[in-house]
């Protein structure tokens, strides 16, 4: 979650969205990923979409199975679409590491 943090001060950095987040499979992040919506002609381009391009590419694979999101506030319901797509396992937000539930479709 630290990362993500990190990440989240660089968005602002440069002028974007506060935001953040990373993937961690087996203990090792396979992604990041920071806002770029206010930065880039993107409007996916969302921490959390950034991070799971990051790791997909990362890893040559668009399963994400077992893998984790870490993000500094919770996943919007494209984000968590995303996830649930991704196969992402959980999904956790927040300073105090909020949430901890499986990605879906609402």
């Amino acid at each position: 979650m630290r990362r993500a943090f990190e990440l989240r001060k660089l968005a602002i950095e440069r002028g974007d969205q506060p935001y953040g987040a990373v993937i961690v499979r087996a203990g090792r992040i396979v992604g990041e990923g920071v806002s770029a919506v206010i930065t880039t002609p993107d409007p996916t381009a969302h921490a959390e979409i950034q991070a799971i391009r990051d790791a997909a590419r990362r890893l040559k694979s668009r399963d994400l199975s077992g893998a984790e999101m870490y993000g500094t506030s919770r996943a919007c319901p494209m984000c968590e679409a995303g996830a649930y797509w991704a196969g992402l396992s959980r999904l956790w937000y927040g300073e105090s590491i909020a949430g901890g539930e499986a990605p879906g479709l609402r």
